[in-house]
């Protein structure tokens, strides 16, 4: 398992190699800026850069091999004469496809497990939670980082598999057609899971039975042994048929993985997890009910890769607190706290969001700033609209704040109780947010990644 000329050409035929032979490969990087040494560059060409324009950065910070495309040769001639003698080079007619070749044929030298996590929710808590539970197990895995799940995401990330990890642990996002049958081909995932089907990318994937046809493409390469991980409680999940088997999770009496007697607080989540006959009790770290089913969601699967029900629970319950997922944090120079869960927003995150901020206790006003769903198509209006309607299970409510365009079809909505505005972009609504502070007030901070809410949020917290 070397990547080394042979690999490379056996895995991208076009590709010539020039150079150094390469010792130490630790990974790739696509990004000058934080690439570490023995990694290997791969130069893409973006709608906004082009990454052959620092090539020479890349290697003056200790890059071990370049993958470049042929047309692009020319600018070789910018990198230091001395240290493009102990240079690997690899030269292709197009980097972004060489990579995903890479990254397939590199997969497929490994048998160790390997788990695919998909769904319009829930990616990442679910991806955490399974490597607590993995940790506990004392093995040794490799994971997403961060929220890399689009298929050059995928490639990075598969190319720092080893033969010391025991098993592998990948997020799987898609916004168009056709990418998830791309990405299964690349991972080949042993086990896979689907945490749940919902309103979002519906620009790039159409419909909601478009958006389960598409999720379950993660099954594509499955065979008869391999075993799927499915949200039970979706009827588009669960009322077909699969060619393997399945193990379904969620709240409904027909799961073999379930989850009862819900109970929430400001803070906290408990409920009973019933894992096949055994039963369990289970308190998280956050009031949100998405991670009670991210919770089902990995011990569904670690069942399915043999883990003890004891190692289970326990894994589970480790708090987990991630970046932009409902993750409280404290005001600048106040006893109050705000909730960033502005990394993605479609119709059902949002409820839940609010469900939960609803149940969190404040001496100070409440107030939800609410940003734009994007990607959701021609039923954005509609969508928008609901939220304001939504807004009636959340009474506690004192103002709220949106944030965009879409949002103006909310703004017909809004219960006549709630005070509300309506700006264009975060700096307004940081502005209209300082004139509201209380010295102990909750706020929500919720909207897809593209209206950078997490502007707002770094300028309000410590």
């Amino acid at each position: 398992m070397r990547f080394n000329q042979q690999f490379i050409t056996s895995a991208v035929p076009e590709a010539q190699c020039t150079g150094t032979p390469m010792q130490d490969f630790c990974g790739v990087s696509i990004d000058s800026r934080l690439i570490k040494k023995g990694e290997l560059f791969v130069a893409l060409k973006g709608n906004q850069a082009d990454g052959h324009d620092f090539i020479a950065e890349a290697v003056r910070k200790g890059a071990a091999g370049l993958l470049i495309q042929k047309d692009k040769e020319k600018l070789l001639q910018k990198v230091d004469a001395a240290a493009k003698k102990n240079l690997f080079i690899i030269t292709v007619l197009n980097t972004e496809e060489a990579l995903l070749q890479l990254a397939t044929a590199w997969r497929a030298q490994f048998t160790n497990p390997i788990v695919g996590i998909t769904g319009s929710i829930g990616k990442t808590s679910t991806k955490e939670m399974l490597a607590n539970i993995i940790k506990l197990q004392g093995k040794k895995y490799i994971a997403s980082e961060g929220n890399q799940n689009t298929a050059l995401g995928l490639a990075i990330n598969i190319l720092k598999l080893t033969a010391e990890h025991d098993i592998g642990l990948f997020e799987m996002g898609v916004s168009k057609r056709g990418e998830m049958a791309r990405m299964a081909q690349i991972v080949k995932p042993t086990t896979a899971i689907i945490t749940a089907i919902g309103h979002s990318h519906m620009e790039g994937l159409g419909s909601l039975q478009d958006i389960a046809n598409e999720k379950r493409d993660i099954f594509k390469y499955f065979k008869e042994d391999n075993i799927g991980v499915i949200n039970g409680d979706s009827p588009i999940l669960a009322t077909i048929s699969y060619n393997h088997p399945i193990v379904k999770f969620g709240c409904k009496t027909t799961n073999q993985v379930q989850a009862r007697k819900i109970q929430a607080n400001t803070s906290n989540a408990t409920f009973v997890l019933k894992l096949y006959k055994e039963r369990h009790k289970i308190t998280l770290n956050t009031n949100h009910f998405g991670r009670v089913i991210n919770a089902l969601a990995s011990a569904s699967a670690a069942y399915v890769l043999n883990v003890d029900s004891a190692t289970i629970v326990k894994g589970i319950q480790v708090p987990l607190n991630i970046t932009g997922r409902f993750e409280p944090t404290k005001l600048k120079a106040s006893k109050g706290i705000l909730i960033n869960d502005c990394y993605s927003a479609n119709p059902e995150s949002m409820k839940a969001a609010l469900l939960a901020f609803e149940k969190v206790e404040s001496k100070g006003q409440k107030i939800a700033v609410l940003g734009d769903m994007l990607e959701l198509g021609v039923n954005s209006p509609f969508w928008h609209r609901q939220l304001g309607r939504f807004l009636r299970k959340v009474p506690s409510l004192n103002h709220v704040v949106l944030v965009g365009d879409m949002v103006k079809w909310t703004t017909a909505t809004v219960p006549v109780n709630i005070t509300f505005e309506h700006v264009p972009s975060w700096k307004e609504a940081t502005d209209a947010l300082r004139k509201r502070l209380d010295k102990e007030a909750a706020i929500l901070v919720k909207g897809s990644n593209g209206m950078n809410l997490s502007l707002l949020v770094t300028e309000l917290t410590e």
